[in-house]
């Protein structure tokens, strides 16, 4: 017991160090990106011309049908046969970006789509443009039912960042393993790095949490409930 103290005490700064330059950047960075992705092709899907649409259909359907680890192999092991060489960290980044936007699409296309009619018609009867009725009227009515789900999104991402250290990303995992390859216990280092994510997912949660309690003061959809 004693020894397995000694090791997690030991090896926690590399983990945290790990974490706090590769996963937490990425996550971050991957969500930022893949929230705009994911804005640009609801708004195609939903008022774009109907070639365009299709093709943003297209690749919902390719990144939702195929897992992610899979996405990453043909980034980071496959793109290099086409003539196509990127680091670990950009195709990491390239390939959450891209499993991000195709989710967070169908989640503001529901929200956009929930809006009322009544909603672009009285923001039209004020004299406003599409653009104008869209960043003023629709989107912060949509922004308050997206934020459950939306945030849900981000803590899984942050959980689903381990699969980078696959493709040799120094990430919070793959420090793990790196350590477990010259110590051999890979139980209790895999449990030390797993309370590590649930540390961060705890913090998200409780955040999620208080967002979601911020929103519900301006009639979102905490009094939905009530």
């Amino acid at each position: 017991m004693l020894h397995w103290l000694t090791l997690m005490t030991d090896s926690l700064p590399s983990l945290l160090w790990a974490a706090l330059v590769f996963t937490v950047p990425l996550t971050l960075a991957s969500f930022a990106l893949g929230l705009i992705v994911g804005l640009v092709a609801a708004v195609v899907r939903l008022f774009g011309p109907a070639p365009l649409a299709a093709v943003v259909r297209f690749y919902v359907w390719i990144i939702r049908g195929t897992p992610l680890l899979v996405q990453l192999f043909l980034i980071f092991y496959g793109l290099p046969s086409a003539g196509i060489v990127l680091d670990a960290f950009p195709a990491a980044l390239i390939g959450f970006t891209l499993n991000v936007g195709a989710y967070t699409s169908e989640i503001i296309r529901a929200v956009i789509g929930s809006v009322p009619k009544g909603q672009w018609e009285a923001a039209y009867s004020t004299g406003m443009s599409w653009s104008q009725a869209m960043r003023r009227t629709i989107l912060p009515q949509a922004a308050r039912v997206a934020v459950p789900p939306l945030s849900n999104s981000f803590i899984s991402l942050v959980k689903d960042t381990s699969l980078a250290a696959a493709i040799t990303v120094p990430e919070l995992f793959q420090a793990a393993q790196r350590i477990v390859a010259t110590t051999y216990e890979p139980l209790i280092l895999y449990v030390e790095a797993a309370l590590i994510y649930l540390l961060l997912s705890s913090v998200l949660s409780a955040l999620q949490v208080r967002l979601e309690r911020r929103f519900g003061e301006y009639g979102g959809f905490l009094e939905a409930k009530s």
